[in-house]
């Protein structure tokens, strides 16, 4: 038999390496692409947020605090991970870290890892057996511990098809950026702000939950890391040293002398004052107007009505989309908020003011086609309805207080628990007191997220015939068909 010739191989050896150095190169060239496509696009690229469960895009007003950061914060996710709202919550934290290097996350499942869990414990002092499921942010032992509860809101829901009626808490609302927020702003605080709430006028109360109390007035003021706490100025009482913030709303009587000798020596040192008037007080004067006369504010004893196409109680509130230029009523532009008969507040021009006076701003307005009510003879127009006021101390003065900085306002209920939710009015709350306390940083508001579900809901008996179709119907039908190619093939 003939020798079978002997053939080369197909690719030489020097062939080979320079395939395989090819493949590498083109390798490392596409690896790097890569790298440097996600490096541009952090530096100089806006984030994309494709996410419509977390929603995690955060506000101005979180950036500002997060870029203020100077020492290292440390924040332990202290959950459970298998909960429904730990990837929620976990992706939240990771876009803080990413927008503030002086801040780290650590997440510990004290399901899972009982050691680390156990080091948590001892470290925050969690004995109780409800200390679970809790967000643990630590600044130089500052300790601000923001429980899971707390972050989410429910409602309850019936789950269709059920033959007894069975019930599931659905979260309808995530307040993770808001809470989070707020505690940074704690933990990098020796003391909160104090605002102490003036009573004693008939003004409502911090601690009523009614549709007129201030309940909610004063959570966001907690959130916003201000402390508030009632005041009265009867008898040897002044407005204490440490007040950072003095609150008048809606007074329904007149103040004594008095106090409203306290209450102007108090702003002659430079105090931070909001003033909220309201309709009760027209026909009985407080005391207070003509004190703000002094520092260029007019408290006008007319209500302002406007058309009823305007409000949506037939005149007796008035919708505002119209502000002025202030940094405490930029943020609102192309929102509207909802006030309840306000009185009228506005600036008093001065022809030949000194040098020192204070400068007062009107911040928002009614609408065109406003009257005043009990005065058929004034033709319509827009009246402002708020003012700001700032005065710097004089060159080499100061005041023992600061610069003075007030807000007064015609209305009072458009922040009682009933009115707070309407409009922008949460917000301007928020900006309104950051202004006074000279925290303009954080004059951006954050709200509650809605949170998006997207939910299988089936009855026991779906659940049941699911779980066979997965683990057997369809397991037996791949077993069937390839049994039956077998014997197509056997043919």
């Amino acid at each position: 038999m003939p020798k079978t010739p002997h053939l080369p191989p197909s690719f030489s050896r020097a062939r080979r390496w320079r395939i395989g150095f090819d493949v590498l190169l083109r390798t490392a060239l596409v690896l790097a692409v890569v790298v440097m496509v996600n490096y541009l696009g952090a530096q100089f690229f806006q984030r994309i947020y494709l996410s419509s469960q977390t929603q995690v895009k955060l506000s101005s007003r979180t950036l500002s605090v997060l870029h203020s950061i100077t020492n290292h914060v440390s924040v332990t996710l202290y959950y459970d991970k298998t909960d429904e709202m730990y990837p929620t919550i976990a992706g939240l934290l990771k876009e803080y870290q990413a927008a503030a290097p002086n801040l780290s996350v650590q997440t510990v499942d004290y399901v899972r890892d009982a050691g680390e869990a156990q080091k948590v414990k001892e470290k925050y002092k969690l004995s109780l057996p409800t200390d679970k499921d809790l967000v643990i942010f630590d600044c130089d032992d500052h300790v601000k511990v923001v429980s899971g509860d707390a972050l989410v809101k429910y409602t309850l829901e019936q789950i269709p098809g059920e033959k007894d009626r069975t019930y599931r808490r659905k979260p309808v609302a995530f307040n993770g950026e808001l809470l989070f927020t707020s505690a940074l702003l704690a933990v990098q605080n020796d003391k909160p702000f104090k605002a102490y709430f003036l009573q004693g006028q008939g003004e409502p109360s911090l601690s009523d939950s009614g549709e007129q109390g201030y309940l909610k007035f004063g959570e966001l003021l907690g959130q916003n890391y201000i402390a508030t706490q009632p005041l009265t100025l009867t008898g040897d009482n002044v407005v204490p040293d440490d007040c950072n913030l003095l609150i008048i709303a809606g007074p329904r009587m007149a103040f004594s002398e008095a106090e409203l000798q306290k209450i102007s020596q108090y702003i002659a040192q430079g105090g931070r004052l909001m003033v909220l008037f309201n309709y009760f007080s027209v026909k009985t004067p407080t005391g207070l107007e003509e004190i703000l006369t002094r520092w260029g504010v007019n408290a006008n004893p007319s209500v302002v009505q406007d058309l009823p196409q305007a409000s949506s109680r037939e005149g007796f509130d008035i919708i505002v989309n119209h502000f002025g230029n202030h940094p405490v009523v930029n943020p609102l532009a192309g929102l509207a908020m909802q006030l309840v008969l306000p009185r009228a507040v506005s600036s008093i021009n001065q022809d030949n003011p000194p040098a020192d006076a204070p400068t007062a701003t009107e911040l928002m307005f009614s609408g065109p086609d406003s009257t005043l009510v009990g005065q058929p003879g004034v033709p319509p127009q827009s009246y402002p309805l708020m003012v700001a006021v700032e005065q710097k101390a004089a060159t080499g003065m100061a005041n023992t207080r600061g610069n003075l900085r007030m807000i007064v306002a015609g209305d009072s209920f458009f922040l009682d628990n009933q009115m707070i939710k309407a409009g922008a009015n949460r917000d301007f709350l928020g900006y309104a007191a950051n202004w006074l306390l000279d925290r303009t940083a954080l004059l951006e508001g954050i709200g509650s997220r809605p949170v998006t579900e997207f939910r299988l809901i089936m009855t026991q008996d779906q659940q049941k015939d699911v779980r066979w179709l997965l683990l057997a119907a369809l397991p037996g039908g791949v077993l069937l068909l390839g049994w039956l190619v077998w014997l197509v093939r056997r043919k």
